[in-house]
């Protein structure tokens, strides 16, 4: 009797250990959220406007699984004609945003641009080890060959469009010839705005419009793509 209760103990006592062991179920991946068009449509800055952009975001991102979101390009567009302002901020939802590796990159939108003081010196986790394309991959960056850091935007640091009267925006993603548009850099060094290499969506502008006139000042046509839901 002693026996039996002996080995029963020890049952339960190697069972108990057994279920201590487990090491902890990992939370799930978030899904994703955020990438750097792995190309562009191959026009330089002509991307068929705003429209075109969002098409080829949604398209890259069907083909790796994540289709079932709304996808946005985070493009700002200035007042021409009957098109109005548009604000690149204003159109991607409200966040939380995840690469394909399961990293946030901002929480919200307030987040993404420094909106508040202590939010611009946290600043946001958008940077060289976490701006990947929707396969996962690194973009090429400064000292890598070719550098293709530069990330069309046609937005201001704050992801509000341009209001003065130069194009900064190639005639609003329909033009890949004359013209100019504004580019951050996806290579930052760390989250913080000032640092690295300066701001992850207002950094300069182009020489031109064409794919040539990209390549030229270290881009490839990238751009951001946001899922707005």
């Amino acid at each position: 009797m002693k026996k039996t209760s002996f080995v029963a103990g020890l049952l339960v006592l190697s069972a108990n250990t057994a279920f201590a062991q487990q090491p902890p179920a990992e939370a799930p991946k978030p899904p994703l959220g955020f990438f750097v068009t792995s190309a562009g449509p191959g026009k330089g800055a002509d991307l068929g406007g705003l429209a075109g952009a969002d098409a080829h975001c949604q398209k890259l991102a069907s083909e790796v699984g994540a289709g079932n979101r709304n996808w946005r390009a985070y493009l700002s567009t200035q007042a021409s004609g009957d098109q109005p302002v548009v604000n690149a901020r204003d159109r991607i939802g409200k966040g939380p945003w995840a690469n394909a590796n399961g990293a946030i990159v901002a929480n919200d939108v307030a987040h993404l641009h420094g909106d508040t003081v202590e939010l611009g010196q946290q600043g946001n986790n958008l940077h060289r080890l976490t701006a990947l394309t929707e396969k996962g991959a690194p973009i090429k960056s400064s000292g890598e060959t070719p550098n293709q850091h530069d990330i069309i935007t046609g937005t201001k640091p704050d992801g509000r469009a341009y209001a003065d009267a130069a194009d900064h925006t190639c005639k609003n993603y329909t033009s890949g010839g004359e013209g100019s548009v504004r580019v951050g850099h996806s290579d930052r060094t760390n989250g913080g705005r000032t640092g690295g290499n300066v701001s992850w969506n207002s950094t300069h502008d182009s020489k031109g419009c064409s794919q040539e006139n990209l390549v030229s000042t270290g881009g490839a046509g990238y751009f951001y793509c946001f899922a707005a839901d």
